[in-house]
């Protein structure tokens, strides 16, 4: 461990007790207690009604005159991206936003996704609510369990409390994989966080064509057509016309968080064909157009240096006119997702105006839950994820599948010349805390009449102020308790005074952040940050415990992008900024640092769930969410199915683990037993047994062993039985680690996810499945648990 860091712990205990809250302050404005306690009763009881006075209980009511409050946030949007904040993509209905509101261009958030949506709805800092990372890589540990804790109360419960209705569309992520099932606990699901009502997606991520989604905590059938962010902004449209019909005069929250532009970049091909040639210059180019852009529109103060390309992303120049096509297409796909994004929002804040809403709805437009996303490849992918299973896409793959870019045969995701681009112009992207290209988004704030439109606003502010500032506009305070509860303290602080005075000085002075082990500190304007162990370019080496990283100093009044490191030249300001980053670090529960990305972290998150050797599935017609499905990975097991052959052949899926990306099919082909692995979506990376003789008509038990080789994705052989008796076997040559898409489900006597396999009929239906059981053997990875391939 660095000196420095030892210094700064000296004579602490670090991470032996959970975070204790300190109780919230509180006001005469908002009752100390949420909910309030009852009135008594205010009439008369007599012995006869025409001696008695009724009274009746009065409805919790919002504050008089308190405004709607809508809060938009997208997914994975660096802050070049936007045309808003100077980018490339046309986004219109943010523009406007925009004209008749403030643009900040220092807001930050988290830098992941969990993290952002928790202290953004808790005004308080990710680590201090659990969730220091995202929920998909929970620990052992207070900061990281991903369990929101009754102490921070969402601002959907506050304002629902007072007398708001409550409401939220979209991505929710948040809460342990653990608890996403039908069987819950929904203690951390939208509906039990203080929202009314909430149809959306509970993952990190979903499919646009084919998403998982749920109104409440009910899964509802996919769309039928259309995409997801056209689905969103129809039920949210909905929801306020009916909420305005019931209750026109009863203020309400919407929360609307688009999956889009987060993988997989998918929108509808009319749009994609909207920016075909738009981004033929390339990124050293368009980068320099960005910038220019942001200068002139006051986003950037004139003549800020920025840190140069990173020199393992390619000059545009030097790639062959085949890779020039290839990411310019995945460019063209990620400009059409975010443009219909912003169409379908527009739609929203049309319905807002249309029916009068709009001149009292306070709105927050948050442009990216983080910055631009780096995790496909050099350049791009159609199945980035994939890479945890062994599988590397070839550029001559790429250039194969690029009709399928966008669309639903393709997962796609950008390059690192892309990301480099959209977080114009900070360095570094997502997952790095230590960088503002990881943490700065645009946030635009609109309340007409309210707030004077059209200007832009610098004082520091983050994602956990915005709590703040809504209390503060409602005309409420933080409760001392809620349910019960006592509240822990409010780390965020209201920036409601920027509002009516650009240039007040900023009142938010020390912020830490800390994301998979990078870490930064701002203080009075200045930033102190670690140097990444891990890059997205060697995503499968890391130099060291994140405790040893270099560290970084940055005066920011002065280098508004991060780009001149004053390390080695003011050593005592280094130290004085790391000593605050470990007080704060103390007070938040970020300790342990974690910076892995190996199979080791994954199975550490999987610990976190009930651990079983056997699973049973009552027959045709289950469905449950992957991550409470029998983990087929890495390991060797025996699948049992109880099955009805009809008379007549038959094609569908006995059970279904995972999609078209990934993962595991048992099924019958015109009644012949096949069983298939999927590595990817490309034929080379899919593996199958097939029986070669058709089952008779009547019942059966099929058997499935799989004998694993062991190691991360290996191979092994896979013999198929009929009542005890084997009638195939075969080499599987490769398995999987992890399924691909995060809304991928296990399926009986049916295929919901994105299909398997053309061998069956869309849907995959076969409902002759009476029951399948699996049992399980040990994970058969190396002990030494080795880094995951890219």
């Amino acid at each position: 461990m660095k000196k420095w860091l030892k210094a700064a712990l000296s004579g602490a205990l670090v991470g032996t007790l959970p975070f204790v809250p300190a109780i919230a302050q509180t006001g005469a404005s908002s009752p100390v207690a949420l909910p309030a306690p009852a009135a008594p009763f205010g009439g008369i009881i007599g012995t006869n009604y025409s001696d008695s006075k009724p009274a009746f209980p009065k409805p919790v009511a919002a504050p008089a005159k308190a405004p709607n409050v809508v809060i938009f946030m997208t997914d994975d949007v660096g802050f070049g991206a936007a045309s808003t904040f100077g980018g490339l993509v046309p986004t219109p209905n943010l523009d406007r936003l925009a004209s008749r509101g403030l643009r900040y261009n220092r807001f930050h958030t988290t830098a992941m996704c969990s993290p952002t949506r928790a202290a953004l709805l808790t005004g308080r800092n990710h680590h201090a609510v659990g969730n220091g990372i995202v929920a998909n890589l929970t620990t052992g540990f207070p900061g990281y369990w991903s369990e929101m804790p009754r102490s921070a109360a969402t601002i959907a419960e506050t304002l629902r409390l007072n007398g708001f209705n409550t409401a939220m569309f979209g991505k929710h992520h948040m809460g342990p994989e653990s608890v996403v099932s039908a069987a819950g606990p929904f203690d951390n699901w939208p509906t039990r966080l203080g929202f009314d009502y909430f149809y959306g997606f509970v993952a990190a991520e979903t499919n646009q064509f084919k998403p998982a989604l749920y109104r409440g905590i009910t899964p509802i059938p996919t769309l039928e057509d259309g995409v997801l962010d056209k689905a969103l902004a129809d039920d949210a449209i909905n929801w306020i016309r009916n909420q305005n019909a019931a209750a026109p005069d009863t203020p309400f929250f919407l929360y609307y968080a688009t999956g889009s532009t987060h993988a997989p970049l998918q929108a509808p091909a009319e749009w994609i064909a909207r920016f075909r040639g738009k981004f033929d210059a390339g990124w050293d180019v368009l980068s320099k157009e960005i910038r220019t852009r942001q200068e002139k529109q006051g986003l950037v103060p004139k003549g800020t240096r920025s840190q140069p390309r990173p020199a393992e992303i390619p000059a545009w120049s030097t790639l062959s006119p085949s890779l020039k096509k290839v990411n310019a297409r995945a460019m063209e796909v990620y400009a059409g997702m975010l443009a219909y994004q912003d169409a379908q929002i527009g739609r929203v804040l049309d319905e807002l105006d249309r029916t009068g809403e709009g001149k009292n709805t306070l709105i927050f437009f948050i442009e990216g839950d983080n910055g631009a996303a780096a995790e496909g490849d050099a350049n791009g992918a159609t199945n980035a994820l994939a890479g945890f299973n062994g599988f590397q896409e070839t550029d001559e793959q790429l250039l194969a599948a690029i009709d399928d870019f966008g669309g639903p045969k393709a997962n796609l995701s950008l390059g690192f010349g892309w990301a480099w681009l959209t977080s114009t112009p900070f360095p570094l992207f997502k997952q790095y805390a230590s960088h503002l290209g990881g943490t700065r988004n645009g946030l635009v704030v609109s309340w007409p009449g309210h707030i004077q439109g059209g200007g832009t606003r610098s004082q520091f502010t983050h994602v956990t102020d915005i709590v703040p500032t809504i209390l503060e506009e409602v005309g409420l305070t933080a409760p001392a308790t809620v349910n019960g509860a006592p509240q822990q303290r409010m780390d965020g602080i209201s920036f409601a005074y920027t509002f009516d005075q650009p240039k007040a000085p900023e009142r938010k002075t020390t912020q830490y952040f800390e994301m998979m082990g990078n870490q930064a500190i701002y203080h009075d304007g200045w930033w102190a940050n670690t140097t990444p162990g891990r890059l997205p370019w060697t995503w499968n080496k890391s130099s060291g415990l994140p405790s040893d990283y270099k560290w970084e100093l940055y005066d920011l009044k002065r280098d508004f992008a991060q780009a001149e490191n004053l390390a080695t030249k003011q050593p005592d300001k280094l130290r004085e900024m790391q000593a605050i980053f470990v007080s704060e670090a103390q007070k938040n529960n970020v300790f342990p640092l974690d910076d892995r990305m190996t199979a080791e972290r994954f199975l550490a998150a999987h610990s976190a769930k009930p651990q079983r050797d056997h699973y049973t599935y009552w027959g045709s017609g289950v469905s449950i969410p992957s991550g409470q499905a029998a983990p087929l990975f890495n390991r060797s097991f025996t699948l049992r199915a109880d099955i009805i052959v009809p008379q007549q052949p038959v094609s569908g899926s006995i059970l279904a683990l995972g999609g078209a990306f990934g993962g595991w099919g048992f099924y019958l082909k015109d009644n012949r037993p096949v069983a298939m692995v999927a590595a990817s979506q490309h034929r080379e990376d899919q593996f199958r047994v097939a029986a070669t003789q058709a089952l008779p008509p009547g019942r059966a038990t099929l058997t499935y062993n799989f004998d694993y080789d062991g190691g991360v994705n290996g191979g092994g052989e896979m013999r198929i039985s009929r009542d005890g008796q084997e009638i195939m076997r075969g080499r599987i040559d490769k398995s999987i680690s992890r399924l691909v898409e995060m809304t991928d489900t296990l399926d009986v006597g049916m295929d919901t996810s994105t299909q398997m396999t053309s061998d069956y009929p869309e849907g995959g239906a076969f409902n002759g499945v009476q029951r399948v059981d699996i049992s399980l053997g040990a994970v058969g990875l190396q002990s030494e648990a080795p880094q995951l391939m890219r």
